[in-house]
């Protein structure tokens, strides 16, 4: 489906016939914008599904044979939507409806006058590297970070190997995994580097870490981690910032990268990134 590398940009398949909508479930706001778009789309002769998030088996079986996913609603819709859309090679065009939008390309005041540039193939597709967690016969896929923190206010002991060589026991509130993507967010508040958006690297980032060291590491796209938590504390394995499993009893937890990959349709050029960086992070 996505061909016509230009540039090093790979762009989307013209024409563009089949378009799904996947919106925030409990904003009226989402809602009236997916209809607004759904109708405009219509009227271009394009075939248009709507979907609220919540609705995520749903939404991946009418992802099959969509060429654009829109997102409505902030980053944390847009990880939503990409975990049901990541078995798929369909690229995903965020539109901000939350407060920061760091991941969305475009404001909700935008789409509108955007839609025709999107529909005459404009843009270009930016993979984002995701993370895979394995806990016992579980496998999750993550934009955005899985991180393993205490289920009570203490310091917990968490043992951390990487490609079977134990690197050191962290004694600390807890441990971030993040993407490129996700270097932005949790990792950075806890400070972990910003990488570039296209980096296949992650980042191992300790939380306010007692004993051991309090660094950071950026570790390759071939690197294995295994993080194991001490049999005498309780932690919550979390992913994304919305997926949540109790851990305990010396439970490991496996994170390399993933063979997923998250596409973001893009109109702005690469550089922007680095030009609205600053200004998004009010630095």
């Amino acid at each position: 489906m996505l061909t016509d590398k230009i540039a090093n940009q790979v762009r989307l398949t013209l024409p563009i016939k089949h378009v799904g909508i996947l919106f925030h479930p409990f904003r009226d706001k989402a809602r009236i914008l997916s209809n607004q778009l759904s109708e405009k789309l219509n009227s271009q002769g394009v075939s248009v599904w709507q979907c609220s998030t919540q609705e995520e088996e749903l939404a991946r079986l009418k992802c099959i044979g969509s060429q654009l996913i829109l997102s409505i609603g902030g980053d944390g819709t847009l990880l939503r939507v990409a975990r049901i859309v990541a078995t798929t090679d369909v690229p995903i065009l965020g539109i901000k409806l939350g407060r920061l939008g760091f991941n969305t390309e475009l404001g909700n005041d935008e789409i509108t006058g955007k839609l025709s540039d999107v529909l005459d193939g404009k843009g270009w597709i930016e993979k984002r590297a995701m993370l895979q967690a394995s806990l016992g016969n579980q496998i999750f896929h993550t934009l955005n970070d899985v991180v393993i923190r205490g289920s009570t206010p203490r310091l917990i002991n968490i043992r951390a190997s990487i490609d079977n060589a134990v690197l050191t026991t962290y004694r600390a509130d807890g441990i971030i995994a993040a993407t490129s993507t996700g270097s932005t967010g949790y990792s950075l508040s806890a400070g972990g580097p910003i990488l570039s958006p296209q980096s296949q690297e992650f980042v191992l980032k300790p939380i306010c870490c007692h004993l051991g060291p309090n660094n950071a590491l950026v570790l390759s796209s071939n690197n294995i981690v295994e993080l194991k938590l001490s049999n005498e504390d309780n932690a919550e394995l979390i992913m994304d910032g919305q997926i949540v499993i109790p851990l305990h009893n010396e439970q490991s937890i496996t994170i390399q990268l993933s063979p997923l990959v998250t596409r973001f349709l893009k109109l702005h050029p690469p550089e922007y990134f680095f030009q609205s960086l600053w200004q998004k992070l009010h630095l």
